[in-house]
C-alpha cells in the first residue's frame, strides 16, 4: 500500500527564480502528464483491486482517502493532458499553415509530390491566391470541387483538398487541365 499512497502524492512547484532552467516544451510537459497518469491510473487500480483495505482495520482510512486523492489527480492529471494536446494540435496547425507552397504540396502529396507541383505550378504558379472565375487556389478547383473536398487560404489546406480529389479520382490527375509534365 505504500507504493500506491507515494503514487498520489505529488511535488508542489516552487516559484520561479531568474536562474531557473527555461520551461519544459509542451511535448516534455505532455510525457510527465503521461506518464503521472499511469501511476495515479496504477494506484487506482490497486486499490480496486484489493477492496478488503478500503473496508476495514487500522489502515482502511488511510486507503479510502489514498483512493481519493488518486481519483482526483488522475482526473486533474486527464484534463491537463487533454489541454496539452490540443495546444500541440493549435501549434501543428499553425506550422502547417505557414508552410510554403511547394513544401505544403510535398508534405500532403509524398511520393507524387513532383507531379503535384507541376499541376499547380500550370494552374497557378504556387500561387494560394491564384484566381481565375470560378477557379481558386493552387489546384484552380472549382466550387463544386471545393464544397466536396474542402478548401482553405493556406497552400497546407489547399494541397490537403487537392489530394482527397486526386485519391478519389483515382490518382490519374484527369480532373486537372493541367497534367504533369514528367510521370514517375
Amino acid at each position: 500500500m505504500t507504493q500506491a499512497v507515494a503514487a498520489t502524492t505529488g511535488e508542489r512547484s516552487s516559484q520561479v527564480r531568474p536562474n531557473d532552467p527555461p520551461s519544459p516544451s509542451l511535448e516534455d510537459r505532455l510525457e510527465r502528464k503521461l506518464d503521472l497518469a499511469r501511476r495515479y491510473r496504477g494506484a487506482v487500480r490497486f486499490f480496486e483491486t484489493r477492496r478488503w483495505l478500503l473496508e476495514s482495520g487500522a489502515q482502511a482510512r488511510d486507503a479510502r482517502a489514498a483512493l481519493r486523492r488518486a481519483r482526483l489527480l488522475l482526473a486533474r492529471t486527464r484534463a491537463d493532458v487533454t489541454r496539452l494536446r490540443q495546444a500541440l494540435r493549435r501549434r501543428e496547425a499553425r506550422r502547417l499553415a505557414a508552410l510554403p507552397p511547394r513544401r505544403a504540396i510535398c508534405d500532403v502529396f509524398g511520393r507524387y509530390c513532383d507531379q503535384a507541383v507541376d499541376v499547380a505550378w500550370c494552374e497557378s504558379r504556387l500561387r494560394p491566391d491564384a484566381r481565375n472565375g470560378q477557379y481558386l487556389g493552387l489546384f484552380q478547383m472549382g466550387a463544386r470541387e471545393r464544397q466536396l473536398f474542402g478548401h482553405g487560404p493556406s497552400a497546407y489546406a489547399q494541397a490537403r483538398a487537392a489530394h482527397r480529389y486526386f485519391v478519389r479520382s483515382g490518382r490519374d490527375w484527369s480532373p486537372w487541365s493541367c497534367k504533369p509534365w514528367r510521370w514517375e
